[in-house]
């Protein structure tokens, strides 16, 4: 940035950026520069974007989940197939953070001081798995991608309580259930620089996840809605996806799920069908 900007106007900027690099560069510097004072975000301001939304690069194709292909863990190929999905989902999830700064105005500081947070660390994790992608000889965008997260993201674009309660507490808390048996089997492949990377991934995806949590259950108690009920008209209104188990109800727990809601991820499935 070449001279202090209002944060959700910095956001906006960042999540236009088609370039992966050129964005997790900007998403750090525009932390650093909130954490310095330069600049703070202004609730009331509306600002129209300059661009298609989110920002991406030419690759790779976005395909449906079912074509993405196999990974297996038996060849370099498919270690660099896994690591490849892994940060399609981190580059998708820097874009969500950002769309969380930038899209819904009149929120306290502390909501986009924690979706800015969110951000830096999701570029973090990006930049990672992309070194990481490199010493196995290819590239981001080297394999196919999907877009089932974006597509939720897109469909809670009106209403932040939707979207607290569905991308965040739903699709990347799907994360906490897979990270440990994806850990697993990189270490067991002998890839242990791609398990650590993702002891770092869900260390810090308990937190986002907990963010998520808490401004929804904040805007629950501001609504004066019932958050249980209300999750699942959500879920069930805006076709989130079955969630399969097994479920890590440990960092469920830790990621701020009330014991009533873990209650339902005890079984092999969790669905929202009427």
């Amino acid at each position: 940035m070449s001279a202090p900007l209002e944060l959700r106007a910095g956001a906006l900027i960042h999540l236009l950026q088609t370039d992966p690099h050129t964005k997790c560069e900007g998403v750090a510097a525009l932390a650093r520069a909130h954490a310095d004072g330069s600049l703070a975000a202004d609730p009331a301001a509306s600002f129209e974007p300059a661009g298609a939304i989110p920002g991406r690069p030419g690759k790779p194709e976005l395909v449906p989940p079912r074509l993405v292909g196999r990974r297996s863990m038996a060849t370099p190929e498919g270690r660099a197939m896994l690591v490849h999905a892994l940060a399609h989902i981190e580059f998708n999830a820097i874009n969500l953070a950002l769309d969380a700064v930038w899209r819904f105005p009149g929120m306290p500081p502390a909501y986009y001081a924690d979706w800015l947070r969110v951000a830096k660390e999701e570029a973090y994790h990006f930049s990672l798995l992309d070194a990481h992608l490199g010493t196995l000889g290819h590239a981001y965008g080297d394999f196919a991608g999907h877009d089932s997260l974006w597509e939720m993201v897109e469909k809670t674009r009106g209403d932040i309580l939707a979207r607290m309660a569905l991308v965040p507490r739903t699709l990347e808390a799907r994360g906490l259930d897979a990270i440990p048996p994806l850990r697993a089997k990189l270490a067991q492949a002998g890839d242990l620089a791609a398990a650590e990377i993702l002891d770092i991934i869900l260390r810090d995806e308990v937190g986002h996840v907990e963010i998520g949590n808490r401004w929804y259950l904040g805007l629950c108690r501001e609504r004066g809605l019932e958050p249980i009920a209300t999750y699942e008209a959500l879920a069930l209104h805006y076709k989130a996806p079955v969630l399969k188990g097994p479920f890590n109800l440990e960092a469920r727990r830790r990621a701020g799920f009330s014991e009533a809601e873990l209650a339902r991820y005890r079984g092999d499935s969790v669905s929202f069908a009427p």
